[in-house]
């Protein structure tokens, strides 16, 4: 039975693929640096437990015997967010990373999937495909695109399998509270008449949070498609059709005052992922 260590497991995206792999008969080797909030998540007492806080990292401590000695690694773990643009993505949350991860590397893991974000693409629009540069643009798509960086040097000094899966749009229960469809949810649930919201004329690639679960657990536990791995629909779609669709879902309705925020300026206006390397990985199963 395959033991698989998942870091940042109580996260939005962490507790779907635990669920994931222990459906899956995986043995579960779960981390985060709240034992108390872990503690209280439905599938506590289906996995190994160990806290970790990634901000008290002792260089002396074999990080790969004291998480298990597992065979492959899911790497979720990130701090700091939505704040795209704080500085302590750089300066305090990507050296930790890299301490933690080259000691696991260091002391035995042979195989690594960490997840990344589409905006390590920048500025870039239209179809992104994973041979165009990485152009990011803010603090943290920056700190994502230097640990990638650090792991791919890595490997060419100690072998092992990395992916590198960089997570496009998702929504499903759980997310952040600040997330365009929490504050819909929200709305909903106060009765609310009018939603506020951007134009809504920018094109996403959305996925639900079940697929991209899915999705990261099966490019971890396959080793023939490594690097850099888009996790999308390939579907292009406007952030107004997105929620009026959602609304349809719900069989509501809803007055959307579009105009009311800002486009981002972070983000480009039109773009989504080239799934093609991600449908190798699903057709070879």
């Amino acid at each position: 039975m395959e033991r698989i260590l998942v870091s940042g497991a109580t996260g939005f995206i962490g507790g779907y693929v635990v669920r994931r792999l222990l459906d899956e008969g995986c043995r579960v080797i779960a981390t985060s640096s709240n034992p108390g909030h872990a503690a209280v998540q439905p599938w506590f007492r289906e996995v190994e437990y160990v806290p970790l806080d990634l901000s008290g990292l002792d260089r002396e401590t074999d990080y790969f015997e004291r998480l298990g000695k597992p065979d492959r690694m899911i790497h979720l773990a990130w701090e700091g967010l939505p704040n795209y643009r704080s500085a302590f993505h750089l300066e305090e949350n990507l050296p930790r990373h890299e301490t933690l991860l080259a000691n696991l590397i260091a002391n035995g893991l042979g195989d690594l999937t960490v997840t990344g974000t589409c905006l390590e693409y920048g500025m870039q629009e239209g179809n992104l495909s994973e041979h165009l540069p990485a152009l990011p643009g803010n603090p943290y798509a920056q700190a994502k695109d230097r640990l990638r960086q650090f792991l791919q040097q890595k490997a060419t000094v100690q072998p092992f399998a990395l992916k590198w899966i960089r997570l496009f749009y998702m929504y499903g229960k759980g997310q952040n509270p600040n997330s365009l469809f929490s504050q819909l949810d929200k709305a909903l649930a106060n009765g609310d008449k009018v939603f506020n919201m951007s134009k809504g004329e920018q094109e996403r690639d959305y996925l639900p949070v079940e697929k991209v679960a899915e999705y990261i657990v099966r490019t971890a536990r396959q080793q023939e498609t490594l690097g850099i791995i888009n996790c999308c629909s390939g579907r292009p779609v406007t952030v107004k059709a997105m929620v009026e669709d959602y609304l349809r879902s719900k069989g509501r309705t809803m007055d959307l005052n579009l105009g009311f925020y800002p486009y981002p300026d972070y983000e480009p206006f039109r773009f989504w992922g080239d799934p093609s390397k991600l449908k190798t990985i699903l057709e070879n199963e």
